[in-house]
């Protein structure tokens, strides 16, 4: 028996890191505001005599799933696996990511994997929210390390999404955007550096819980230019919503060292330099991509200053497909 399941990355316009709890409880309506774009991550899951990983040129065999999880190249299938109770399988990833792009290819590996494993087994689908809390504490329970919940909605709902932090639990609103018409103004741009966001998040989150008056300041910026961007966007203001991501990269650049790098400044300044209305890195920063709104009559100039820039800039676009299971070889 063989199942394959296909979920999307995610480009974050504004208020990530707030996402990890309990940072967004502390800024009282908080939000992540993100869209679903189409680059996909693809597992397929087959019955097999012994666990096996394959991603690429990667192959990982295991007589067990705790074997499985004591190979880097395979260590969150491995606790994926464990905690499904997983048969021998193979498990083959593909991503259309960049490595360490930061648009959310790991967490989107981990809810196709419980999405197929589940149909594997006969269970019953999940709720997006179980998926979601169960593929999160998988992820801290392997890095020892805080993790947050944004990434995992956009590759099982799609489209533009609202990611509001709350006692008791996220709200999540699909948001009411022209994904054609975003898709027209918004450019994504791998940096060619790959980044690690569990690392850099925990500079972050470990200055807000100590209180540090700057930082309480930073993430009060980044949760106010968030609430604005979600408004802006559901209007089709799309001048508006570059001006607030390149504003909330004013915060987020502070956090800690290392947030922002020569890489994304200089194709950022470019971007701007050619008529880009703002951006932003994707994620936690530190290398990987930047999302950038320019108008459409500009896009051509745009995409050209960021590769004369040393930017590697993605054919990808908005999609508003949920996530896609099928018992079959492909999606």
């Amino acid at each position: 028996m063989e199942v394959t399941a296909r979920a999307w990355c995610r480009v974050d316009l504004a208020g990530g890191t707030l996402d990890i709890w309990p940072l967004g409880l502390f800024h009282p309506g908080a939000r992540t505001v993100n869209v679903a774009i189409d680059l996909a991550v693809t597992v397929r899951v087959q019955l097999a005599e012994t666990y096996r990983f394959r991603q690429g040129e990667s192959v990982v065999e295991a007589a067990s799933v705790a074997e499985l999880a004591a190979s880097p190249e395979s260590a969150l299938v491995g606790v994926v696996a464990g905690s499904l109770g997983l048969p021998p399988v193979e498990v083959e990833v593909a991503s259309q990511s960049p490595r360490g792009g930061g648009l959310g290819a790991s967490s989107a590996m981990v809810i196709a994997l419980i999405a197929a494993s589940e149909e594997l087994l006969g269970r019953p689908p999940s709720s997006a929210a179980a998926r979601v809390h169960l593929a999160r504490d998988l992820e801290a329970l392997l890095m020892k390390l805080p993790t947050g919940i944004q990434d995992h909605y956009p590759g099982q709902l799609g489209g533009a999404l609202e990611i509001l932090q709350r006692p008791g639990g996220e709200a999540v609103r699909r948001l009411e955007v022209d994904l054609d018409a975003l898709g027209a103004h918004l450019l994504v741009v791998y940096s060619g550096v790959s980044h690690f966001s569990a690392g850099q998040n925990w500079q972050v989150v470990r200055r807000r819980l100590d209180g540090d008056p700057e930082s309480i300041g930073l993430f009060s910026g980044i949760a106010e230019a968030a609430a604005e961007l979600a408004g802006a966007l559901e209007a089709g203001d799309f001048p508006r919503v570059g001006a607030l991501m390149g504003r909330e990269w004013s915060f987020r650049r502070r956090l800690a060292e290392g947030v922002a790098t020569p890489e994304l400044e200089r194709l950022l300044d470019a971007a701007r330099a050619q008529g880009a209305w703002g951006g932003k890195a994707c994620g936690a920063g530190g290398g990987g991509c930047l999302a950038v709104l320019c108008p459409p009559e500009r896009r051509a100039e745009v995409t050209a200053a960021l590769e004369a820039a040393g930017g590697q800039v993605l054919r990808t676009r908005p999609t508003g497909e949920p996530l896609a299971v099928v018992p079959a070889s492909g999606v």
